[in-house]
This record gives C-alpha cells, structure tokens and sequence, in this order.
C-alpha cells in the first residue's frame, strides 16, 4: 500500500471512530452501539483530524497516477470541509432533510435486525439517543452566541419532524415501532425486550424535549430571512459542486433549461393528449387507473422489478457491470422525513446492499407511473446505485477514502440526472406518459436552478418571464412557480422549497452536474469521432470514482 493509500485508509478508521454513525453508513463494523458527540468539541475533534490529515498528505509524493488522483480527491474535499468549519456553517446545519437531528433517527433504518446480536446493538444505540440530541444542542446553543444560526423555517419544519419521530404526532414513536419490529422476530428475550422498551421510551422522549426545546428557545434566535446571500451561498455551492461556478452565467442558463424542457413538454402533452397541454395530460395521467398501481406494497414491487430488470438490460450492453452491483433493494422510507426519494449505498463489504428509499405521505396508496420511471433510473439504475456501488469494487484501484467517502453532490446527482436522460437517449422512454416524466424531472431540476440561485442571492425574475416579470424571489413565488407542472403533490413542493432554503446550493448541483457530465461525453465523442464507444466511456467515468465536477472534467477530458 502506497503512502497516501495509507493515510486514506487510516483517515476512515479514524472518522468511524469520531462519526459512528458515519460508520454505520460505510458499512464499518465495530461502532453499532455508540452515537456521535454533535457538539462544539466533537466538531472540533473532526477538524483537527481533517488538518492533520492534510499536513500528512503534503509530506506524501504520489508514486503513480492512482495515487495522484487519490491525493488531489482527498485534499480537495478535506479543505473544502475545513473551510466550511472555519465559516461558521456546523452551526447553522440543522434542516428539514439531513442534519445531526435526522441522522439520530435515521441510523436505525441501515442497522441489521436479524440475530440478538443485532437488537442488542439497537438497544445501546437507541439509549445513548438523549446524548446525542444533548450534544448537538449544545451546537446549536453556541451558535446562537455567535450569530450564527439556521433560519426559523427550518427550525419550524424539524419542530414538525420531532413531534412524528416521538409519537407527539398521529402515529406511534418511531422508536416504539422499533420495539413491535423485535416482537415479529418471536427471539423472546424478556431482558433484551426490556432493554429496547426503556430505551425506545428515553429516545422518544428524547426527541420530543428536543422539539420542545426548539419551539420554547431556540426559534427565538433564528432569522426570518431564509436566502443566505452571496458568500455563504458560494461557498456551500463550491462544497455541493467541486467547481467554482458564474452565478448570473448559471442562472441565465437556468431559464434556457426551463424553457426548453417547457417546450419539450408541450409537443409531448400533445401526442398523449392530442389537441391538449400539459395540464391536459398530467390530468389524464394522474386519473387513469390503467397508468397507475394501487397500494404501497405493490408499487414497491413494480420498482423493484423496473430496478432488476434494467440491470438486467444494461450489463454488457451499455456498462460492464460488476456482481456485487447487480443486486439493489427498493424500501419505503419510515413516515416523518422530507417527501424525496434517496438511496444509500451498500456497506463496504456488500453485506448490506445499495437501498433506494421512497417516501409515501400519508394516506397515499394511488402512484401514477409517469413521474416515477426516471426517478428509479436516478436513485437506482443506471443513476446513483451504478456509481456509488460500482466504486465500492474497484479494489486497490482506489483508496478507501474514495471508495467510502469521496465525491460531490454535483457529481452523484449530476450522474443521476444524466442517467435518467441517458435511459430516454437508449430508447426505455420511448413511451410518451415516461418520456413527459422524465422532461418534467428537466423541467423540475432546471427550476431548481432558478429558485435556488433566486432565492438565496434575491435576484429578480427576468423582465421578458410571462411569470411575475421583474419580482424578487421568494419561497411563495417558487412554489408558485414550480408546483403547476410538479408530477408530485403541494406536500412535496411545500417541503422541496423548504429543503432548497436549509441547504443554500444543494439544489443545483443536479443541473450543473449533468451539464458537466454531458459536456465530457461531449468532448470525448468530438476527439473519438465514429470510434466513439459509450460502453467505454461510462466505465472509465464511473471507474475514476467519485470526486468534485472540476476534476472530474479533467480527468476525462485531460484538460
């Protein structure tokens, strides 16, 4: 093992330590019981690790290529990371979608439930939740002493998620459902049931003091202004993008993308609706029981099926597709979190298997299939499963770092979306309800540009929009904006807007990294000509592994 593979290796052993739960995520085993220490000191511990890691790599020579790029992966993402710790933003982290309050919930959905062994685990785990929670308040407490809070909206959306992850809500405690799960498996251990009994009673209360807390003192501190402004927004955009991007240039650019895809849309309304718009056929759409499937477990299935059926498709066709990648499992995701879709990755050793999971709002049991075809495409296959899993097997090609903790939000969701245009390029949307799926995911995605950059920087709507010309943006506006054509409900779009406000730059990256990830097939079709072979070039893309869109470009492209 190189120098600089080992520094990497040696780097997760050590942030599995600090970030358990992170460990949980990668599939590391060793820390199932334990919890992080969310505060200021834990925060602190990480960046001194990050620094230290830095200096260790500034001694390091790459020996080879694959060490090259392994060093320059590492050291962008850590000085991205430090630079974001020195600004100030692990105080202002909590949001409605992922924070340290989510992931304290969240951990429980990844963990194995099959042996005593494994509910022992769920048991520590869950009682060390009111530490935790304690932890990050103390966070969120000293960032109050700074100035440097989250805004009231986000605030007023986890008070929400509190009151359902604690059972304040119409359900049960999560954590509670924890405890009727262990009944199902009939191990009939009367101490380990009460062990879970106690600890799911403290981890619910827990979160529901932490909602209380929220609501009684913390909301008192926070702004009501939600656009973070020009410096924040560029840099927690450089973090999501790995690339430095124009604003007013990504903004303009914005509009043409929605225009286009409104284009798009409207010719192919037609031919689903003939003489009809688009609200004519997302009617149809929405309505018809024939292009629907009723009930959850029954949706679950059919994308489980779409899931298995497309690798099945793809390998040896359009990607070489390794063994431990062809297997992906599709879950609904526990009530109470944001309404979008998300996938997690296998664990390191592929014990546990990449996972998409779907959010169902409540009382939901009617799923109309055109929206949903491309986002499986994105989530799963050939979208954020293909990447993510397939770096999972490169072996010594990559450093652990790499394969566990590297890349960007540009980068995994730019692939996505570029894979959900890619499976309308091989002909799988050919089908008119799908293919107006997939350009209202462009249509959505190009809006997010718009109403991210809008919001958060107050520019104004162009003068020759047929859409509040002139106007500053604000959330009600973009609601406005991109609900009438969302294949979702307003819940969603209530929800997606708030999410876009919490994580200033995140939704972005989807857009501007497909734009990088088309610009680089771009350019190697223009330098291959009629030898290029897109087989090749998705499993040279994919076997770079993960890292920032700038790099990115330049490996593929060698500029």
């Amino acid at each position: 093992m190189s120098r600089i593979f080992d520094i990497a290796d040696r780097y997760i052993d050590k942030v599995a330590a600090l970030q358990p739960l992170v460990a949980t995520y990668l599939g590391i085993p060793g820390h199932e019981t334990e919890m992080p220490d969310n505060s200021p000191a834990g925060d602190a511990a990480q960046a001194e690790l990050d620094r230290s890691s830095l200096a260790e790599l500034a001694r390091a020579e790459p020996e080879n290529d694959n060490d090259r790029m392994a060093r320059e992966v590492m050291v962008e993402d850590l000085e991205t990371t430090l630079e974001s710790y020195d600004a100030g933003e692990q105080y202002r982290t909590m949001n409605i979608l992922h924070s340290p309050f989510q992931t304290a919930r969240q951990i429980f959905d990844l963990m194995a439930r099959e042996s005593k062994e494994d509910w022992d685990n769920i048991a520590a785990r869950m009682s060390r939740v009111p530490e935790t929670l304690a932890s990050y308040r103390e966070t969120l407490e000293e960032g109050v002493g700074r100035g440097q809070t989250t805004s009231r909206r986000q605030v007023i959306g986890v008070i929400e998620q509190a009151k359902v992850y604690s059972g304040q809500g119409e359900g049960p405690s999560f954590f509670d459902g924890l405890v009727s799960a262990y009944d199902e498996t009939r191990l009939s251990d009367g101490a380990l049931r009460e062990r879970l009994e106690n600890a799911a009673r403290d981890a619910s209360e827990a979160f529901a003091n932490f909602g209380i807390f929220l609501a009684d003192e913390h909301i008192n501190s926070t702004p009501d202004r939600d656009g973070v402004g020009l410096d924040r927004y560029e840099l927690r955009a450089r973090s999501y993008l790995g690339a430095q991007v124009d604003f007013e240039e990504t903004y303009a650019w914005g509009w043409e993308q929605v225009r286009w895809a409104e284009s798009e849309m409207a010719a192919t309304a037609d031919k689903i609706v003939p003489g009809g718009n688009f609200d004519d056929a997302k009617k149809l759409l929405d309505e018809d029981p024939e292009r629907s499937i009723e009930g959850v477990d029954a949706f679950k299935e059919w994308m489980q099926d779409l899931q298995d059926q497309t690798i099945r498709d793809l390998d040896g066709t359009h990607f070489d597709i390794a063994d431990p990648v062809k297997t992906v499992e599709v879950m609904i995701a526990p009530p109470g979190g944001a309404l979008a879709m998300y996938y997690t990755g296998p664990s390191e050793d592929f014990s546990r298997p990449g996972q998409t999971w779907y959010p169902v709002p409540e009382g939901k049991t009617r799923f109309p299939l055109w929206g949903e075809v491309s986002i499986v495409y994105h989530e799963g296959v050939p979208g954020h499963h293909f990447q993510i899993a397939t770096a999972n097997c490169l072996g010594d090609q990559l450093s652990r770092f790499q394969k566990l903790a590297a890349g960007t939000s540009g980068y995994m969701e730019g692939w996505g979306l570029y894979a959900e245009r890619l499976m309308g390029e091989l002909g799988y949307l050919d089908n008119p309800d799908y293919y107006l799926g997939m350009l209202g995911s462009q249509l959505f995605r190009s809006q997010r540009v718009v109403v991210d950059i809008g919001m958060h920087l107050g520019l104004r709507i162009p003068n020759d929009s047929n859409f509040h010309p002139g106007e500053v943006w604000t959330p009600d506006l973009a609601l406005e904006f991109m609900q009438p054509t969302s294949p979702f409900g307003p819940e969603f779009m209530v929800s997606e807007i708030d999410r876009y406000l919490g994580m200033p730059g995140q939704a972005i990256s989807y857009k501007v990294g497909e734009r990088y990830w088309l610009d680089a097939r771009e350019q190697a079709i223009s330098k291959a000509g009629p030898g290029f072979d897109l087989k090749a070039w998705h499993n040279r893309a994919l076997n770079l592994g993960p890292m920032g869109l700038a790099q990115m470009q330049r490996e593929l492209t060698g500029a």
